[in-house]
This record gives C-alpha cells, sequence and structure tokens, in this order.
C-alpha cells in the first residue's frame, strides 16, 4: 500500500484512459480525458443500474479501441455509500478504480475556470483531472471475513447511537415526572428490579397507590431471590416527597413502555451481534494474538479489524495510524509558528475504536499505564491527557501491527523499547 505521488503519476502513460465520475443516487455524470488533461469525447450521463453500468463501461471500451489506448483509470469520490455498486461492478470487470478526496475536489474545482459554479457535470472533470495529477488513493473494498466484519462494527456503532438515544429519552422522562427515582435504583435501566418497576409502576402516584406491599409483590415478578422490604419502603418514601409532575401519567407511562420495550429489543440485538462479531474476529486467525493484549476486548478487537481489514495489506503501521487521521500537521508562516494537532482526515470511527482502547489500557495495561503517565509528566514538552491517549492510540496500532507480522503473542517487556525505559526510569 506504497501511495507515493512518484509511483501514481508513474501509473498514468499516454496509453491511459481517465475517466472520472460524480456519484449521485439516482444520475451520475462521467467525463473521459488522456493523460494530458484533455478530453475524449463529450460528457456521458448515466443512470445508476445495470443498464447504466453497461452503457459507461461499453463506452470505455469504445473509446479505448478507437484511440488505442490499454490501461484504464477510473476515478470517483466516496460519496456515502452510492458508489459502491458501481466500483463493485467496475471491479468485477477487471477495470482499476480509484478514490479522490471530496475536499480535494471542493478545492480544485475552480481552477479551469475561476468560478464557484458547482454542477455534476463539471465535478466529474474535476476528478479526472486531479486523478491525471495523481490526487488519489486506491480503492479497499474489503472481502471474506474482514467484509463481515465491517458490517458487523457499522451496525454495532448504529445500534449503540439508537440506544444511547433512547436512553437519554427514557431519562429525560423519567427527569420529569419522577427524578428522585436515580436514589432508589442507581442505574434503572441495568437492573431486573428497577425494569420492573419502569414497567409497572414509575411515577411517584402509581408507588403510592400499590404501597409497599404492592410494589414488593411487583418486584418479585422480576426477581425471584428474596427481596428486602427496605428497598420497597425506601422507593415508596422517595415518591411521597417527589417533585415530579402529575399530569399526563397515562400518555406517559404508555410512551415510556413503549420506549422501554424498544430499549430490550435493542439489548438483545446488541447481543447477537457481539456474538456474531467474536465468531468473525476467531476466523480471521489474528484474534488469539490481539486479545492476548491486556485491556483489549472482543468487541473493540473485531471493530478494529472491521474498520482496518487485513493488517498486512499495510506496509507499515504508521499508515493505519495516518487512515485514522492520526497524522500531525501544523499551520505555519513566516515567523509564526502554530502547534501541531492531529488531522482528523480518515476514518471518524476507527479513530473512536483505538481511543476507547487506549482509555482502557492506560487503567489495566501496566506498560500502556508507564507510557502514559512518563508522557503527561516528562521534563520536556509534556502532554495533556488527550494528547498522550492520542500518542497511546498509535502505540496500540504499532503493538497489534507487530503481534500480527510476527505471529506471536503479546510480550510485556518487548512492549517498550531500551531507549524508552531509560526515558520513563529517569522522570520518575
Amino acid at each position: 500500500m506504497k501511495n507515493c505521488n512518484d509511483q501514481k503519476l508513474k501509473a498514468i502513460t499516454p496509453g491511459t484512459l481517465i475517466v472520472g465520475v460524480d456519484i449521485a443516487k439516482k444520475t451520475q455524470w462521467a467525463r473521459f480525458v488522456d493523460y494530458r488533461g484533455l478530453e475524449l469525447r463529450k460528457a456521458l450521463k448515466f443512470k445508476n443500474h445495470k443498464n447504466g453500468f453497461d452503457n459507461i463501461l461499453a463506452s470505455i471500451k469504445v473509446i479505448c479501441k478507437k484511440r488505442r489506448l490499454d490501461n484504464i483509470i477510473i476515478g470517483m469520490e466516496p460519496t456515502g455509500h452510492y458508489w459502491k455498486p458501481l466500483a463493485n461492478y467496475l471491479l468485477k470487470n477487471k477495470v482499476n478504480v480509484v478514490m479522490v478526496n471530496p475536499y480535494h475536489t471542493k478545492r480544485a474545482k475552480e481552477l479551469d475556470d475561476n468560478s464557484q459554479t458547482k454542477s455534476d457535470k463539471k465535478d466529474a472533470l474535476t476528478i479526472a483531472r486531479l486523478v491525471r495529477d495523481g490526487r488519489y488513493y486506491e480503492v479497499y473494498m474489503p472481502q471474506d471475513i474482514f467484509a463481515e466484519l465491517r458490517v458487523l462494527s457499522n451496525s454495532r456503532i448504529s445500534l449503540m447511537k439508537r440506544s444511547n438515544a433512547l436512553k437519554n429519552t427514557i431519562t429525560a422522562v423519567m427527569d420529569e415526572y419522577f427524578p428522585e427515582i436515580v436514589t432508589v435504583f442507581k442505574y434503572p435501566l441495568k437492573g431486573k428490579a428497577a425494569m420492573q418497576i419502569l414497567k409497572s409502576c414509575p411515577f411517584p402516584s402509581l408507588i403510592l397507590e400499590l404501597g409497599i406491599d404492592g410494589v414488593l409483590a411487583e418486584i418479585k415478578k422480576a426477581v425471584k431471590k428474596t427481596v428486602g422490604r427496605r428497598k420497597a419502603r425506601q422507593l415508596v418514601e422517595t415518591a411521597k416527597n417527589s417533585i415530579g409532575v402529575g399530569y399526563g401519567l397515562v400518555s406517559a407511562k404508555l410512551k415510556l413502555g413503549l420506549m422501554i420495550e424498544e430499549w430490550e429489543l435493542l439489548s438483545k440485538q446488541l447481543e447477537q451481534l457481539e456474538k456474531a462479531m467474536e465468531k468473525a474476529l476467531a476466523d480471521t486467525g489474528y484474534g488469539e494474538l490481539i486479545l492476548s493484549i491486556p485491556g483489549i476486548g472482543v468487541v473493540t478487537a473485531a471493530s478494529l479489524l472491521g474498520e482496518i481489514g487485513d493488517p498486512m495489506r499495510f506496509d507499515h503501521p504508521r499508515q493505519i495510524g495516518r487512515m485514522a487521521g492520526y497524522n500531525l500537521i501544523e499551520d505555519s508562516s513566516g515567523k509564526n509558528k502554530s502547534k501541531t494537532k492531529i488531522s482528523k482526515r480518515g476514518r471518524k470511527n476507527l479513530r473512536s475504536v483505538l481511543y476507547q482502547m487506549a482509555r482502557t489500557m492506560v487503567a489495566v495495561n501496566r506498560e500502556m499505564k508507564e507510557l502514559y503517565q512518563y508522557l503527561k509528566t516528562r521534563p520536556n514538552n509534556p502532554l495533556k491527557k488527550k494528547q498522550a491517549l492520542v500518542v497511546i492510540s498509535k502505540k496500540i496500532v504499532t503493538v497489534i501491527y507487530n503481534l500480527i507480522k510476527k505471529q506471536t503473542e503479546y510480550q510485556a517487556e518487548l512492549v517498550l523499547g531500551e531507549f524508552r525505559k531509560n526515558q520513563i526510569r529517569q522522570a520518575a
């Protein structure tokens, strides 16, 4: 995966046909240029279905035959998910597909006509000329088990977002009608007893109507073991002094019941997904190696591989860091020198997974904890907490990459080199 600009430019020869495609939901535009950026035919408008795909492929073959071109590169932007069917179709037909950063298209579109005008037809030509200049990157569509992991990982992220939104809405309802419930049940959506109360008698008036014996009977429906009367009495006493509102109770209870039902369904779906992720992780052959690192669990390991695909397609772990947007940038000019920061130009979900890993590992992994403390307290250029966690994230990537490459399990004594160990000892 060596993406230096010289190699990309060498791929553009006099025998190359460059096609720029502007992706949309229903209709795409394609522009065809040679290695000099000159258009070879008028723009082509085609639909996002099989006949449209066949049409652009036939047009490409006609141009190649007429112009005696033997190399084809098709560039497109990764617009949502709409680009995937076309890219998959072209790859199946042995056509080279590359990606162009939408940010580059936005910046470069004024170079041709010095106009802010934006249109799909114009963008397609801009994309083609960016490809000609080597401003592209190779497309990667994970296959086999890594494709499964990516789908599972994305599905879990989607479920977690819905689950968190639902949790916040349930909390908002309880804050309005019975805010004091958290003094009785610290986490109302986790315990069986608390969930039963939310389903049957979530509001003060309903609790007072049942009384201590009634509340105790409701709790026993969910919890089979002996339940203390003290908890039921505490709930009733709390309900007596509640500041929650007392109107719209019937509708509020119905709303709350529907949300709890959805919450339970999402919880079951999350369990199913995580079991599937565990199986898929084992099928990669990398699971045991990654899980040998203290602080990394099944879900985070599976999510990591779902985001990056096969780690062995990279030549260096630094490339994975760039993929996550962890490369450092600065904005300096003349005598003004800015502070460095991470670019965040990369996979947001990958950064999120690595950050979660880092937070866990600095708490439970001895080597990462030592490195984290050193980075925050070193005499020269001490880092802030988040900055140190970013460094830990990049270190995690390096460790995982080397374990997989060398096919060996985690060895604590090899994580920090002698130079780093000496730095830590001197700072202690």
